[in-house]
């Protein structure tokens, strides 16, 4: 069977055939903007989904967790607040969460198992379960492939802009579309396992076994959403929902998952690099790579420690070389280091290598950091292994933005 991949396609969360969503006004939000999302599969999908690590779980994570077992990972629907985190609210945040999910069921007619639930927003308040519930049938009946724009507008809280994403995959002469939508701002440093918060939601129309989309999504998963830091945080709602439902007519196997997993790759990384560009008073995409390391892991652990140093993002906030930053994190990650043999990098300038600084390439270095996309390098000379992670820089919007998020 022929497979090949197209480039990236304009199109969203609805794109794919036999998905339809929507986005409107429940009310939650107290400026009355779009702060209730719905997805819905025309037919029962497959899904596989991965939540935050978080010790701190919110309902929505909870009940989502108990349907995809009940379901055996069949989903027909899943239905998004943002305004309200509904984490930390005891049994009544349980039972709002499941009366979300049996309210979609009945409209969608399925088994509530089959609906999944997620909140954003501030901690510890009580979802307006009325306004829900008047909003849940609205929701519904503005289901439609156009409007999946609205739904990506609908999850956002402090983002600056909605995130979406799209891709195609030939497959024995039929396309399969793959799309989805996210939102994260702030509180972004995600931490998830099979099983102002990141929320992301992908479809296709190809079908696929669970254990098949399962393995795709954490494969993924693991070189985007979880490559990604704004401030280092997990969420307590962090979750991750991949939903397929064979409407295009073919099926992903063993042949065909190098293909989908290219494609499913480039439409998740294109969102995870919107959520970092989004982020909260963020001015700068940083790319970080740490290379020579003495493994994967400890190229990740690196990579994640230079990308949430406050030292680091206020040095490249305020165009400052300090390369010195770089090393000294380096050197506290807990890693095979040898500083004889480590090199950094600012852009293509090399600001210290083998033991010694080039402090006269300093200026050079901070012009490529005026700009609005920056990588920077730090080899362990430690081995051969490699990871790139990507953060943003740190600005005096930030702190106002979290100092009276809630006041």
């Amino acid at each position: 069977m022929s497979v090949s991949s197209s480039p990236a396609v304009t199109g969203g969360v609805a794109t794919a055939k036999g998905f339809r969503a929507a986005g409107i006004s429940a009310g939650i939000k107290p400026t009355n903007k779009l702060d209730l999302a719905l997805i819905v599969s025309d037919t029962p999908a497959t899904a596989a989904a991965m939540f935050t690590l978080n010790k701190v779980q919110a309902a929505p994570v909870l009940v989502s967790k108990e349907h995809l077992a009940s379901s055996g990972g069949v989903v027909r629907a899943v239905v998004v607040n943002s305004g309200c985190a509904n984490a930390c609210t005891g049994d009544l945040g349980m039972t709002d969460a499941r009366t979300m999910a049996a309210e979609t069921a009945t409209l969608v007619g399925c088994p509530a198992e089959q609906v999944l639930v997620a909140s954003t927003g501030v901690i510890g308040v009580n979802l307006p379960m009325d306004k829900l519930k008047s909003g849940i049938p609205q929701a519904f009946a503005a289901l439609s492939i156009a409007h999946g724009s609205q739904a990506a507008q609908a999850i956002m809280t402090t983002d600056p802009f909605p995130k979406e994403s799209c891709a195609t995959v030939a497959v024995g002469g039929k396309t399969v579309t793959i799309g989805g939508m996210a939102k994260g701002s702030g509180m972004i440093g995600p931490d998830m396992v099979p099983s102002a918060t990141m929320l992301a939601f992908v479809t296709t129309d190809a079908a696929v076994s669970q254990p098949l989309l399962h393995r795709a999504l954490v494969e993924v998963v693991d070189n985007t959403f979880n490559a990604i830091t704004v401030d280092g945080d997990t969420s307590t709602n962090d979750a991750v929902v991949f939903m397929a439902n064979g409407a295009s007519g073919a099926t992903i196997g063993d042949a065909e998952y190098p293909a989908f997993v290219k494609a499913l790759n480039a439409v998740c990384l294109e969102l995870a690099l919107g959520i970092v560009r989004g982020g909260e008073g963020a001015t700068k995409l940083v790319t970080i790579t740490v290379s020579g390391a003495a493994s994967s892991a400890e190229a990740r652990k690196t990579a994640k420690a230079i990308a949430n140093s406050l030292l680091v993002k206020t040095a490249i906030h305020g165009g400052d070389p300090n390369w010195g930053r770089l090393l000294a994190v380096a050197g506290r990650a807990g890693v095979a280091f040898n500083a004889d043999r480590a090199k950094v990098t600012i852009g293509s300038t090399v600001l210290f290598a083998d033991g010694r600084p080039y402090d006269d390439r300093a200026p050079e270095a901070a012009v490529y950091l005026k700009g609005s996309d920056i990588a920077v390098g730090v080899d362990l000379g430690a081995g051969t292994a490699a990871s790139t992670v990507w953060t943003c820089d740190l600005s005096a919007e930030y702190v106002r933005i979290n100092a009276d998020y809630r006041t």
